[in-house]
């Protein structure tokens, strides 16, 4: 069974999960050869380990705290704040409690030449 991705014009639902952040999955919300966009959830001390994307991305908490580690930085994202990296920033995210981040992953286009 194929998952299903929003269509152009769909409403998304991004709320908080509440009560059901326990039981939830991360999901793949949005997916097309230029936008990637997925609810990703983070348990308490949960590790999503160092890594970069080649792509231009955005990390928005919807609920609870993670810790935001880059090579030269540690911040507390919490519930309605974002963070914006560049291409191939290395980061880390910790959950400090059971949390929810919305990602989105914008693909750079390449100038030919």
């Amino acid at each position: 069974m194929a998952l299903h991705h929003a269509h152009p014009g769909e409403i998304v639902d991004v709320r908080p999960l509440g009560r059901q952040l326990s039981e939830s999955i991360s999901t793949t919300l949005i997916k097309t050869p230029h936008i990637q966009v997925f609810r990703f959830i983070l348990k308490r001390n949960q590790v999503f380990a160092e890594h970069k994307v080649p792509d231009e991305i955005t990390i928005q908490c919807l609920e609870g705290a993670v810790e935001f580690k880059t090579p030269v930085n540690t911040q507390i994202l919490h519930a309605g704040e974002l963070v914006y990296l560049a291409r191939g920033n290395l980061h880390e995210l910790k959950g400090i409690v059971d949390s929810s981040v919305l990602v989105t992953i914008v693909t750079c286009e390449t100038p030919q030449g």
